[in-house]
């Protein structure tokens, strides 16, 4: 069985909308703005590149970094990685040309046939709705959680209000950085 790995940026109230300056939101772009940036913070991003075999991502996010992320330097390392996009109303001519090997997905029953295939890590980036559905129907076995030490009040959160069985995590791996950044790693207990 592959392992779903969701990846994030999150405020401490657990906001993941507009990290990175989408417009229309209050507090856009926080991720740059709030917090001094400190490069080994962001070690893990590489190393999610290196260690992912495939892609899994909400259309929303599909929309958002299919435009811009085949051509930037930082995300070569997905270029032609497997894309899956979970989406009830993309179409193949939806979808762009330059980024490698893409298939949508229909349903949840669908990304937990894909994690039964043969192969490495499938990670997930942005794609908050679609974290909600995965995390809720206990598809998802590891979080990579970048928290930033700012409360952010409105956004949508990572994590559903779904009122449901806990889940029980265990610390993988941890560290703090003096910017305030916290990268937390955690293993979905079974």
């Amino acid at each position: 069985m592959r392992t779903l790995i969701s990846t994030a940026f999150i405020s401490l109230d657990g906001v993941v909308e507009a990290p990175g300056g989408e417009p229309g939101y209050r507090n856009s772009g926080w991720t740059f703005k709030d917090v001094a940036f400190v490069p080994e913070a962001f070690e893990i991003k590489g190393r999610e590149q290196q260690e992912a075999s495939a892609m899994l991502l909400g259309r929303t996010s599909y929309q958002a970094f299919s435009p811009v992320w085949p051509d930037m330097a930082d995300f070569a390392g997905y270029k032609e990685m497997p894309k899956y996009v979970v989406s009830t109303t993309l179409t193949e001519d939806d979808l762009v040309t330059n980024w490698g090997e893409t298939a949508i997905l229909r349903s949840l029953d669908e990304v937990a046939a894909l994690k039964e295939t043969d192969g490495g890590p499938i990670i997930v980036h942005g794609s908050a709705t679609l974290h909600q559905g995965l995390s809720d129907a206990g598809l998802v076995d590891r979080y990579h959680l970048l928290v930033f030490p700012l409360l952010l009040g409105a956004g949508k959160r990572l994590f559903s209000a779904t009122d449901k069985d806990a889940q029980k995590l265990r610390l993988f791996e941890h560290e703090a950085y003096a910017n305030g950044l916290q990268k937390n790693v955690f293993d979905v207990v079974r």
